[in-house]
């Protein structure tokens, strides 16, 4: 493997670096009170990847196994214990863990710990994801085909 073809060519750098201060307001917030900081978006970052902090309160919450075919999906925990579930086993993590899951990969999480928690989602390349976790609240109001259509524009393929 090697680096890929430079995208910036000039001869000095430039000051293009962005900040986003710990305190700032998360960006979506669901009814149950979990809420997403989007860190870095596909949008905000020329495709390249999305990064996301996912804030669960004690009360259970996550989603079931699935998979995502054009994305790869990534977990970093930062506090409390989310259930990961890696396609063959579900995994009690702690803060530090990684898990990473290449696209096709079958993957779930879940907050099981009555605890909150906290993780980074990282998704590569840049997808669309807010529009994803914006529209989640609205599935119980869509057809059986608008949810279909949902789950295909966003890449989410679920099991079972």
């Amino acid at each position: 493997m090697s680096y890929p073809e430079p995208k910036y060519h000039a001869e000095t750098g430039e000051a293009s670096a962005t900040y986003r201060p710990v305190g700032t307001p998360p960006e979506f917030t669901y009814a149950s009170g979990n809420t997403v900081h989007y860190l870095a978006t596909g949008a905000s970052t020329g495709g390249e990847f999305g990064l996301y902090r996912w804030v669960m309160g004690p009360q259970p919450s996550g989603p079931d196994p699935h998979f995502h075919r054009s994305i790869s999906e990534s977990f970093f925990i930062l506090s409390g214990s989310v259930r990961i579930y890696d396609g063959k086993r579900w995994i009690d993590t702690e803060p530090g863990d990684f898990v990473h899951v290449p696209e096709g990969g079958v993957h779930a999480f879940r907050n099981e710990s009555g605890a909150p928690a906290e993780m980074l989602l990282h998704f590569a390349p840049g997808a669309p994801r807010e529009a994803y976790f914006e529209g989640l609240p609205n599935l119980s109001q869509m057809t059986d085909e608008e949810r279909a259509a949902f789950m295909l524009e966003h890449d989410t393929f679920w099991i079972g």
